[in-house]
């Protein structure tokens, strides 16, 4: 079973890669966008709630 820090460090690094991916398509492909905006708030929803200071990672800031 993963420790809390292996499952924080894996929501972190998935949070910032869907914030990568995000950037780029929000004008081309609005649909793909608002599917991938549905996973980042979840994202950060759970990550929030494990104490994660989003501050410094989140470049979407919606």
């Amino acid at each position: 079973m993963p420790s809390a820090a292996d499952i924080i460090k894996d929501y972190v690094i998935e949070f910032s890669r869907l914030q990568d991916w995000m950037v780029p398509i929000k004008e081309s492909n609005p649909e793909t966008y608002d599917s991938m905006h549905k996973r980042y708030v979840e994202l950060k929803v759970t990550l929030s709630a494990l104490g994660v200071n989003l501050a410094e990672i989140d470049r979407i800031k919606e």
